[in-house]
């Protein structure tokens, strides 16, 4: 029986602990002047129910307190905002003090030099190497051919197998941009680079605290490693004096006029790999899910890309003509972003105490420009839950101020031209060369809408 009382009295303290220092946060941050929320526990905020229920966590913040609330995730008191126009307004103007506002765990695990981190004149000089590797010309003359090379050698013994596809494709995604940064030496760093640039990729997105077995401990242990084999990378091909048509070769070159120190060059490096390794392994693995999903769909892009393989003998490779005119698998590729939404929204950071919507921001909070829903707004995207490409070619929707899939203001993705290339190609050989038809795979609501694969296993066959 007194075992039983110790065991009630501990259930209850800990109630009593637990609330009393849930109201403790609360009052911690119960500022005049700030929008409505809830913060959660002290240091870990609501970071869990953030990362564990995503979208549906924001919609059920949305239904208590409105579009504009604060929250306290991933280590930061945060504001988040869900208005498309006042998204707009938060995105285009970083000069006015909303300059970006990543979490530290994502800041420390890619790098004080990456374009994230960095604002004003660093920013500016720091996009602008990262341009000058992924302009129009060098999509054309260099990066398309390896792409054309790796996609056809990647896709070249599926035949008759029941492959993974997210596992493929993030694979793809990874090997893909290995193979245009270091062309020469890919093959042979790949084995020892994939496992940390994975762990890499899981620490980003996580509380900052460096305890072990941690995904910010492992994802902080994966960069150091990552950037020992980078630095040894730019040495021996700083020391072989070789040149490479490739990006490190370009950032090595005497024609290059943004001289980066190896710091620079390596978060470069690393940001180009992370940037692109999500968005382009998931739009590639939903894009053959709504396929699968959507015959009439599949057989107007199939049309397409036969009409383009008429035209060229069999070795030809897809060249930027080529690339160019693919209207309609940009189309998917721009639905798929928009229904499975891959990127939900961006932060911003105030650099001083700011009025917003009404409300005073203090300094140094962050904005979460939530971006999602406005791909669901049936007045922008009529009957938005259909998988519709044909939407995107009737208005010329990227056009339109609205258009947030990609970034906005002077943030929008550099690298958008490149990953769609890479989707396109990969999108070519796989739907030109096979059919396929689900054979397994649990579904899982990722996403409030849209019913997301995972582990989504396909069998392949020629066509």
């Amino acid at each position: 029986m007194g075992g039983l009382i110790v065991i009630v009295g501990v259930f209850w303290g800990v109630c009593i602990l637990s609330a009393a220092l849930l109201r403790w946060n609360e009052v911690r941050y119960k500022k005049k002047g700030l929008p409505p929320g809830t913060m959660g526990w002290p240091i870990f905020g609501e970071t869990t129910e953030f990362l564990k229920l995503g979208p549906a966590f924001m919609k059920n913040q949305r239904s208590r307190f409105g579009s504009f609330f604060k929250s306290h995730i991933l280590g930061c008191p945060t504001i988040v905002s869900m208005d498309p126009e006042l998204n707009r307004y938060i995105l285009v103007n970083e000069a006015k003090g909303l300059v970006p506002g990543y979490p530290q765990s994502m800041l420390d695990i890619l790098g004080k030099c990456n374009i994230a981190a960095v604002h004003g004149s660093a920013h500016k000089y720091m996009r602008g190497a990262l341009l000058a590797l992924i302009s129009p010309t060098m999509i054309k003359d260099q990066l398309l051919p390896k792409i054309d090379d790796f996609m056809r050698s990647h896709l070249s013994n599926w035949d008759d197998k029941i492959i993974d596809i997210q596992e493929k494709t993030k694979e793809m995604a990874f090997l893909s941009s290995l193979r245009q940064i270091a062309s020469k030496e890919a093959n042979s760093i790949s084995q020892s680079f994939m496992p940390e640039f994975f762990k890499l990729v899981l620490g980003t997105l996580s509380l900052p605290i460096n305890l072990p077995n941690t995904n910010y401990h492992r994802g902080f242990q994966a960069r150091k490693n990552i950037t020992s084999l980078l630095r040894k990378l730019v040495e021996e091909r700083r020391d072989s004096k070789e040149t490479q048509k490739d990006m490190l070769g370009f950032l090595l070159g005497e024609e290059n006029k943004y001289k980066l120190s190896d710091d620079e060059m390596i978060d470069l490096i690393i940001t180009i790999l992370y940037s692109g390794y999500e968005t382009i392994s998931t739009t590639s693995m939903m894009a053959i899910k709504y396929l699968h999903d959507h015959p009439k769909v599949l057989q107007e892009l199939r049309k397409e890309h036969i009409t383009i393989i008429e035209r060229k003998r069999p070795e030809d490779p897809i060249e930027y003509d080529d690339y160019k005119s693919m209207p309609f698998t940009r189309a998917v590729i721009y639905e798929t972003s928009r229904l499975a939404t891959i990127v939900n929204g961006v932060l911003r950071k105030t650099t001083r105490d700011m009025e917003i919507n009404g409300y005073v921001i203090p300094k140094g909070w962050r904005i979460y420009v939530y971006t999602r829903e406005v791909n669901y707004d049936p007045n922008l995207y009529p009957d938005p839950l259909t998988f519709n490409p044909w939407r995107w070619l009737e208005k010329g929707m990227e056009n339109q101020h609205h258009f947030l899939i990609f970034g906005g203001g002077t943030r929008q993705c550099p690298g958008k031209e490149l990953g769609l290339a890479e989707i396109s190609t990969f999108l070519h050989y796989f739907v030109t060369k096979y059919k396929w038809e689900e054979v397994g795979g649990d579904k899982l609501m990722k996403f409030p809408r849209v019913e997301a694969p995972n582990g989504l296993r396909i069998r392949v066959s020629t066509r």
